[in-house]
């Protein structure tokens, strides 16, 4: 039976990865990684660094494939049909990685960012592989250092306050409103800086872009005196590298809620 194993490897730094996630890396014959493209190849390196860092002897392969475009111009009733086509295209690369490149006898993973049970679809897509029933294999999860656990521990705040909620949610999601009930509000995926909306609250903010890796940007204060200052450096680092990844987390006084 081939066996896949899912490994969260933290926001970027290689000294993030657990010790039960290098123990996954050196028992791994392939490592699958889908290329996003020249633009972010950079990323694909940070993995091959990773795995340089932690398995400096070697003894394994590394097959790419060309991830798959998603049409990020969806928007409304079409966004979750234009994901789900995204994801079923990735599964038929999957589905052809497992089948072609790995042994009946061998393990192969794959390297995600961050944790694997955060804003990620590779679980979603492993099941989906499985339930065409073309190729079988067992696969096991390793958590990883999120970039929500890595942009607060370099702030050195905490998520939530005492006694009170925290909400992890998308740009899409904050623009329709500050979630009711909740004061302490993390945001990724967001693309269009919806913080800026805010800025008329007492509301401050923890903002980091590429944590953990050489490039990281960390700012943080009140919305209204940090937010144009954020505005920049993104544009800026965006500019400069042609990608950004970014997260924050939003913190309302609560005479505003």
């Amino acid at each position: 039976m081939r066996k896949i194993h899912v490994i969260g490897i933290g926001a970027g730094d290689p000294d993030q990865l657990t010790l039960q996630a290098v123990r996954a890396l050196r028992s791994t014959d392939v490592f699958f990684v889908l290329d996003k493209g020249e633009v972010k190849s950079d990323l694909t390196r940070l993995r091959r660094d990773m795995l340089d860092t932690h398995i400096p002897d070697g003894g394994y392969r590394v097959v790419e494939a060309r991830d798959p475009e998603r049409d990020r111009r969806a928007g409304g009733a079409a966004y979750s049909p234009a994901v789900g086509d995204w994801r079923s295209a990735r599964a038929g690369i999957y589905e052809r990685l497992i089948a072609e490149e790995l042994g009946a006898d061998e393990s192969g993973a794959f390297l995600v960012w961050g944790d694997p049970a955060l804003y990620d679809s590779t679980l979603g897509i492993l099941e989906e592989v499985l339930a065409r029933g073309a190729v079988a294999f067992e696969y096991d999860v390793v958590p990883g250092i999120s970039s929500v656990s890595a942009l607060v521990a370099r702030h050195r705040t905490g998520l939530n306050r005492v006694a009170r909620p925290v909400q992890i949610t998308t740009g899409r999601r904050l623009a329709e409103g500050f979630p009711e009930g909740v004061d302490d509000v993390v945001v990724m995926l967001d693309a269009h800086q919806t913080f800026r909306q805010y800025a008329g609250q007492d509301v401050d903010i923890y903002w980091g872009a590429y944590i953990g890796t050489p490039d990281e940007i960390l700012v943080s204060g009140p919305l209204a005196e940090a937010g144009p200052r954020i505005e920049r450096l993104r544009a800026e680092a965006r500019e400069r590298k042609g990608w950004i990844m970014d997260t924050y987390l939003l913190r309302r006084n609560p005479r505003d809620a």
